[in-house]
């Protein structure tokens, strides 16, 4: 496997309380969504994370949304690799850094294996192999765009020329993260990624588990420890009851895919998938912290303390959704 150099942008390795907190943005459409990452950055929020804008392209997103910001970082989580080709992904990646750099963090993973199989229709059996590759490519391109790689998925030589400049092949800085559920994939992110983004993942797991296997994996090839970004999910709501069932149903729609429920299973948790309530509401409270802000503000300095590196925080609406997504935003952006 490569060697890797340090983290190619400071962007990669926000250090400050709040920029190691970012928010996990979703909307209805392209419009809302923009609208929403504006009135993030108002709010003093210095990164934000999305997965899709309603149904637009998450990458197309990103394009016009850097139009509209100024200072907010852009993080994809994720964008599926096996949608689009990477030297494709590679020239939208250009087109955003040319509008906002150094403000783009790339997570790539090789997505639901459900929706890639039966929506896509195509095969997704080795996904961390793929994903290896696809990223090696990408780092070819964005090194100065020369490739030359003839691997197993993938036969590439290519060079991205920028006949703005002289034909100087043209670079970027763009730390390169990978999405991490399962402990191999965390070993991956350590040898190869700038970071590894966790998705409903319980913190004692991170913690006591994926996180020595990033380390593993970052020794393996000498290279420092890439940072995890752990997805947590926030409730701005003391009543335990409601906060508890809303968990549930999202820990019921997790459990349709095998990635989650083998995961749960390794952290401790093997029989929530089949519905056992005592263990769904054990697994639930790894993965929500919910209360008052002072409670929330707290937790998250706690979480912070340890040796987890970000989070990506993920609002669970209780009772009014519009006014507790306005009060997480002040939250972040008042840390």
């Amino acid at each position: 496997m490569m060697q890797q150099e340090k983290y190619p942008s400071i962007a990669a390795t926000p250090r400050s309380i709040r920029d190691r907190v970012g928010i996990f943005s979703e909307a209805t459409d392209i419009l809302d969504a923009i609208a929403r990452v504006c009135e993030a950055e108002q709010a003093g929020v210095q990164q934000i994370w999305a997965q899709n804008a309603g149904d637009a392209d998450l990458v197309t997103f990103f394009a016009a949304v850097a139009t509209q910001t100024e200072r907010i970082r852009l993080g994809s989580a994720i964008v599926p690799v096996y949608t689009r080709h990477p030297l494709t992904l590679a020239r939208q990646v250009f087109a955003i850094e040319d509008l906002a750099p150094r403000r783009l963090r790339l997570g790539i993973g090789p997505g639901n294996k459900m929706l890639i199989e039966n929506s896509y229709g195509l095969a997704q059996t080795t996904p961390l192999a793929y994903l290896q590759e696809y990223l090696e490519i990408l780092r070819g391109v964005f090194k100065g765009g020369a490739v030359s790689h003839h691997g197993k998925f993938f036969n590439v030589e290519h060079i991205l020329l920028n006949t703005s400049k002289q034909n100087m092949s043209r670079s970027a800085s763009v730390p390169l993260l990978t999405s991490a559920v399962g402990l191999k994939a965390f070993r991956l992110a350590g040898e190869i990624a700038d970071g590894a983004i966790s998705w409903a993942c319980p913190i004692p797991y991170l913690l006591e588990s994926a996180l020595p296997e990033l380390r593993a994996g970052a020794e393996e090839q000498g290279r420092p420890v890439p940072p995890i970004i752990a997805h947590v999910r926030v409730a701005l709501s003391t009543d335990e009851a409601k906060v508890r069932s809303k968990m549930r149903q999202g820990v019921q729609f997790a459990a349709r895919f095998s990635s989650f429920t083998q995961m749960w299973a390794s952290a401790g948790f093997p029989r929530a998938a089949n519905g056992n309530e005592e263990e769904i509401d054990a697994l639930v409270r790894t993965l929500v912290i919910s209360g008052t802000e002072e409670t929330i503000r707290h937790r998250l300095r706690e979480l912070l303390a340890s040796s987890l590196d970000e989070l990506m925080l993920q609002l669970v609406p209780i009772a009014d959704e519009e006014s507790e997504r306005k009060q997480l935003l002040h939250l972040v952006g008042s840390l």
